[in-house]
This record gives C-alpha cells, sequence and structure tokens, in this order.
C-alpha cells in the first residue's frame, strides 16, 4: 500500500464518519414507528440496499447533478418524504399495518439515502480519482457508521419522539437546498445567492417540521 493510497484511503474513513450522519438521522426516523425486530430488519436490509445503489450511482452522479431538473425532482422528493416522516400516513396499530409500514420505511430509506448521497458519493469519487478500489471501499465503509449511527438514534427516538420532526426538518433543509442549486435556475442571479438558498431551505425545514395532519 503507497503512503497516497493509504492517505486518500483515511481521507475517505474520515469524510464517512462526517457525511453519514445526516443519512443515519433520516434512516433512524423512517423505521422508529416499527416495532424494535422489524426496525432493526428494515434499517440493516435499507441501509444494506443504499449502499449497493450508491455504487451503481457513483458512476452517473457526477454527469446527473449537470442535467437541469435532476435536483429540483430530487428535492421535491425529498420535501414530499419529510412530510410523511412527520405525518404518517400508515397506522401501525395493526400487523397488516405493520406489514405495509416495513416495506414502506425500507423505501423511505433507499430513496432518501440515495438522493442525500449525490453530493456524498462526489465527494468520495474526488478523494479516491478513478481509483474504483478506493471508492468501493468508501462506498462499502459507509455501511457500518450508517447502520450503528440509525441504531442509536432510533433508541432516542423512542425516547424523545420529538426528534422525528428533527429528521423531517433535514429532509426539508437539503430538498431545498437541492432544488434551488439545481442548474436549472442558474440564469436566475436571484436565486444564485447563498441568503436565498440558505432562507428557503431553512423555510422548508420549518414547514415540514410544524406540519399537521389535517
Amino acid at each position: 500500500m503507497t503512503a497516497g493510497f493509504g492517505w486518500a484511503l483515511g481521507q475517505i474513513v474520515a469524510i464517512n464518519l462526517v457525511l453519514s450522519g445526516d443519512n443515519a438521522v433520516v434512516i433512524a426516523a423512517a423505521a422508529q414507528r416499527l416495532d424494535p425486530l422489524r426496525r432493526r430488519s428494515a434499517v440493516l436490509w435499507g441501509s444494506v440496499g443504499a449502499v449497493v445503489l450508491r455504487i451503481g450511482l457513483t458512476f452517473v452522479a457526477a454527469s446527473l447533478l449537470h442535467l437541469p431538473w435532476v435536483q429540483t425532482i430530487g428535492g421535491i422528493f425529498l420535501l414530499a418524504m419529510g412530510y410523511r416522516l412527520v405525518v404518517p400516513a400508515v397506522s401501525a396499530e395493526t400487523h397488516n399495518a405493520q406489514v405495509e409500514g416495513y416495506w414502506a420505511a425500507i423505501r423511505l430509506i433507499l430513496i432518501a439515502d440515495v438522493i442525500m448521497s449525490l453530493d456524498n458519493v462526489l465527494t468520495l469519487a474526488a478523494v479516491a480519482q478513478g481509483d474504483e478500489r478506493l471508492l468501493i471501499f468508501g462506498l462499502v465503509t459507509s455501511l457500518p457508521f450508517v447502520v450503528v449511527g440509525s441504531a442509536l438514534l432510533a433508541r432516542l427516538l423512542d425516547k424523545y419522539p420529538f426528534l422525528m420532526r428533527v429528521g423531517g426538518a433535514l429532509l426539508g433543509q437539503v430538498g431545498g437546498q437541492m432544488i434551488l442549486t439545481d442548474p436549472l435556475w442558474h440564469g436566475v442571479a436571484l436565486l444564485r445567492r447563498d441568503w436565498v438558498v440558505l432562507s428557503f431551505s431553512l423555510l422548508c425545514a420549518g414547514v415540514i417540521a410544524t406540519a399537521r395532519r389535517r
């Protein structure tokens, strides 16, 4: 192992520690309403599936993010998912609802994780500099960080249910930011200002965090 390879490896592990936090929050929130056994299973298989999808996504992420509408559509998806976390449509009172909720949680984990990981994947790709071994290692090693972090956060959500709104707000913030950083809006000077992007993303986070069932 060369010094350069070892340095890049260390960078990737550090990046995973920093960037996996947001994903762990969302995964824990998505699975929180399931019973403990189903929750662990949903977190594990949702995370494994998300890593597999990330590996495939790596080879197209750079070009995707430069296409108009991609980030806008992804941002809208995240806003909708944030709302679903805060205002769940599925009741957990019956066994059938639990089964439906289990698969709904896995779907939510997969989609939200992949959308939120676009920038993460690009960051890892930049560090790997075309070395597929490093890139795949970086994506695979993100799995334990996310799974362990999600399990710990799920326990906190049991104790402090209001933290579910934090997960929803996080999706809202990332979704709002993705929408306004879409190349689609690059011709609109006002929307490119940092304070506008920040204000809009915080507004989206606030709206979702305070959402109520009608």
